[in-house]
């Protein structure tokens, strides 16, 4: 019997564990920090950007930087429907006013008509989510954000490789958050970087970051405000270190996947997959499958016949606006839909020709069996 294909597992070598060895032996005392320091100059270097500060997860430094640009109270977010519910969790934690607006049907992104649309004299931010690995049209999104005088704020956590018209995902707006989730394409285990341009904004967030202990404070364990405590350990650094100087090859090899995808999938018209942007690129983090509403095939009927070939397919994202803390009529068309037509394919670096084979061979006979 062949063995059971998973969704995703990460992709660590002799590097890493060399790393993270070295951090558990040494990385202590006066060398406690030393992985970090070294994982967030390199991210930085990576994507372009002076401030990188590691975190303990995605969430932390989206909530920290939304924290520290003031969002509270009596403040709209606008974000998709079509999304996680860590990146709305901390405009809820912060007291601010969640507004879900429908994504575009090709990238499955935000679409920027609607966020224009829902921009009310409260809306103090745009949340623009890298879905998957494609890219929100960051362009329509500056212009909307700057008429109206406010922030827009990248939650690319699902997007490192991704690259928007020579610049990379998470580096252009007020500030950038990323994953390191295990299922990422770059791993820590658990984690996050929040990064930014902003050196006024990156001196706020670090003060809050170490429980509201500002740089420089002479006076020991003096707290100048109440922050957080959403730190990284120094053997997770280490582990992030070997993965971002491995970038090129991971980020690489997730692409090759999706191609090679995209390749099998091309016979059928009634396939799409995540998009390829124009003068950028597809981080290519998790490739997903919609099936057109014609061919009758949803996500659970997929979901059924991978299970049955011993493969671990996931579930589209649900609208945010369909769970029961946020329960609200289905009115984004496009969150809705494809939600229940749309499946994430297996897609780890290690992945086989013969694992991949087995995998598209369960969309061929899905899409066969339709058809007759």
């Amino acid at each position: 019997m062949s063995a059971r294909i998973a969704y995703t597992r990460p992709s660590i070598t002799g590097r890493e564990t060399d790393y993270a060895a070295d951090a558990a032996r040494n990385g202590w005392g006066a060398q406690c920090y030393d992985y970090i320091i070294r994982f967030e100059a390199a991210f930085a270097e990576h994507l372009g950007v002076p401030h990188a500060l590691a975190t303990s997860s995605c969430t932390g430094a989206l909530h920290m930087g939304m924290a520290a640009l003031g969002i509270g109270p009596g403040d709209e977010v606008i974000l998709a429907d079509t999304n996680w519910i860590a990146s709305v969790a901390p405009v809820v934690h912060l007291g601010a006013t969640p507004v879900f607006v429908d994504i575009d049907p090709v990238s499955w992104c935000l679409d920027p008509d609607a966020v224009e649309a829902a921009i009310t004299p409260r809306t103090k931010a745009i949340l623009a989510v890298h879905i998957y690995g494609n890219l929100c049209d960051l362009d329509r999104l500056h212009e909307i954000a700057d008429y109206h005088g406010i922030l827009l704020i990248e939650d690319a956590a699902e997007a490192i490789g991704s690259v928007y018209r020579g610049q990379r995902a998470g580096s252009m707006g007020a500030f950038g958050a990323f994953s390191f989730h295990g299922t990422k394409t770059l791993t820590t285990g658990e984690g996050g970087m929040f990064v930014t341009s902003d050196s006024d904004l990156y001196e706020r967030v670090l003060t809050l970051s170490n429980h509201g202990r500002a740089r420089g404070e002479t006076r020991q364990f003096w707290a100048s405000a109440v922050g957080f405590k959403y730190k990284m350990s120094n053997i997770q650094a280490a582990l992030g270190l070997g993965q971002i100087e491995r970038v090129a090859e991971l980020t690489q090899r997730k692409r090759e996947i999706l191609n090679a995808y995209r390749d099998r999938f091309s016979m059928y018209p009634t396939i799409s997959m995540n998009p390829e942007p124009r003068d950028g690129v597809n981080g290519a983090w998790m490739p997903t499958v919609v099936f057109a509403p014609e061919t009758g095939v949803t996500s659970d009927i997929a979901i059924q016949a991978f299970a049955s070939a011993g493969i671990d397919a996931r579930v589209f994202f649900h609208p945010l606006s369909s769970l029961d803390m946020f329960k609200a009529v289905p009115s984004n068309i496009n969150a809705w839909d494809i939600a229940s037509r749309a499946v994430n394919l297996p897609s780890y670096h290690d992945i086989t020709a013969d694992e991949l084979n087995r995998v598209t061979d369960v969309i061929a006979t899905l899409m066969e069996t339709r058809a007759s």
